[in-house]
């Protein structure tokens, strides 16, 4: 499915590899595989240089006790091993196993030649406000997805503004609704702010980037950011959930992911077909509903009186719909008791008079 078909209860679903590789090409080879075996639309990875990311003196923004790395420099550079060969054989593997390959790109340098490689560019949260970033990305001509962590409204604004004054066409657009913290606790996933996005801004899509660790149940804030409206969804994912560091303790596994779009199939089950409503219901329509049956025998050319009538299951006869028309209408034959009316039966008020 293409970012472009995703609709309500049919997202697009990003599998966020990142750099859960931990460096290895046959690792994240291996990540490719797993998601588009679990059902994901997309793979993508985080294409960044740690010199170029974070100065040596960045402090941490994630729980330590799970990613004991006190500098984001630090933790970049473990991770930043890829090169543009690298990626260009991942896309030839995503390509292979009928995903799409996408990676964020942190630099001006990997917007240009990252983007041949992508039908979509992303932009993560923490560039909502790197001004040179956003413009080199809509300049691409690529649809954009804007994760919109830790960011208020008017610095979202100021971003899509960006995006339409430095685009040459009119842009597509989907902005993910992200809480910037690693892990989300599962109460502060704030998940009513996709529909207050959809409701601010009416033009664009919207979607869910998640940060929350998969429960023993499953991914219950994918289900409720569905069922909310989101149509794209993008989750870390990993081939080990108990791996220390990184962003493997908030990421979810080929059976979480299996699980989900197994589900999201039921949730369309139990939503789709309106258009059969009556349909699927042809033998409650004729056999639940009622009819006007002789409450007693009755003979022709009585007056029908409510006094004489009934209504009963089946609706084979004269609907009950047609009580007043049938009172004071004159029988054509005799009925016996609990016979039901035909139309044929009648000599209609409306025609007596």
């Amino acid at each position: 499915m293409k970012l472009e078909d995703a609709s309500y209860l049919n997202p697009y679903i990003i599998a966020e590899i990142g750099v859960n590789h931990e460096g290895s090409l046959d690792k994240a080879i291996e990540l490719i595989e797993q998601c588009a075996r679990g059902g994901a639309h997309a793979a993508k990875f985080q294409t960044y240089k740690a010199e170029t990311l974070a100065s040596r003196h960045s402090p941490a923004y994630w729980d330590t006790t799970k990613e004991a790395t006190r500098s984001q420099f630090e933790l970049f550079k473990k991770y930043d091993t890829f090169e543009q060969k690298d990626y260009e054989r991942l896309a030839e593997v995503c390509k292979l196993n009928k995903v799409d390959f996408l990676s964020t790109p942190f630099d001006l340098e990997a917007v240009e030649w990252l983007t041949p490689l992508m039908p979509y560019v992303k932009i993560a949260s923490a560039d909502i406000t790197n001004l040179p970033l956003i413009r080199a990305c809509a300049r691409t001509g690529k649809p954009l997805l804007i994760s919109t962590g830790a960011a208020t409204y008017e610095e979202i604004q100021a971003a899509i503004d960006i995006v339409y004054t430095a685009s040459v066409q009119k842009p597509n657009l989907t902005l993910l609704h992200c809480v910037l913290n690693y892990p989300t606790d599962i109460s502060s996933a704030m998940l009513g702010r996709i529909r207050t996005l959809s409701q601010r801004f009416t033009d664009l899509n919207i979607g869910y980037s998640d940060h929350v660790a998969p429960l023993a149940e499953g991914v219950p804030q994918l289900d409720m950011a569905v069922l909310l409206g989101a149509t794209v969804l993008e989750k870390h994912f990993t081939h080990d959930k108990s791996l220390p560091g990184n962003d493997h303790y908030h990421a979810m596994d080929e059976a979480d992911l299996d699980t989900f779009c197994k589900k999201l199939e039921l949730y369309r089950d139990l939503y789709e077909g309106e258009s059969m409503f009556i349909e699927k219901q042809q033998m409650a329509r004729q056999h639940a509903r009622r009819s006007i049956v002789a409450k007693h025998p009755l003979k022709k050319g009585d007056v029908v009186t409510e006094r004489d009538i009934i209504a009963k299951r089946p609706a084979h006869g004269v609907s009950p719909m047609l009580w007043d028309s049938v009172v004071g209408s004159k029988l054509c034959r005799d009925l016996a008791e609990d016979e039901l009316l035909k139309d044929s039966d009648l000599e209609w008020r409306s025609e007596a008079q």
